[in-house]
């Protein structure tokens, strides 16, 4: 994720801030390179921590008329790869191993995900 954000839309986000809301539109996801980001759903029942590494917002790229799910918030100042769906097709194409590492974030968050809602 690193080597696309020499070619890539790099935003810095404050500590606090909001990067998005549940219901937003959203036509593109993050990968983040620094810092800790906060997703809520449900009125804040549903809680994930993404750490460096990880992406989020990746449903904005499959789905037209993307509504996000639920909030995202900087715990700590954050660095964020901004991609969208013409973008994350032209890093596909140059690096199809930005792919499999991105699947595989996914995967890992979904485990760990079903590991916190266990009894």
């Amino acid at each position: 994720m690193r080597a696309l954000a020499s070619k890539g839309e790099v935003i810095d986000v404050e500590e606090g801030s909001l990067i998005f809301r549940a219901g937003e539109t959203g036509d593109c996801m993050f990968g983040l390179l620094e810092g800790t980001v906060d997703l809520t759903w449900n009125g804040d029942e549903g809680h994930e921590t993404i750490q460096a590494g990880d992406v989020f917002g990746t449903g904005a790229l499959v789905t037209q008329e993307h509504r996000r799910f639920g909030n995202a918030r900087a715990v700590t100042p954050c660095r964020l790869l901004v991609m969208n769906r013409e973008k994350f097709l032209f890093a596909v194409q140059e690096s199809p191993m930005f792919a499999i590492e991105l699947l595989g974030s996914i995967d890992q968050r979904l485990r760990d995900l079903k590991d916190c809602l266990r009894p």
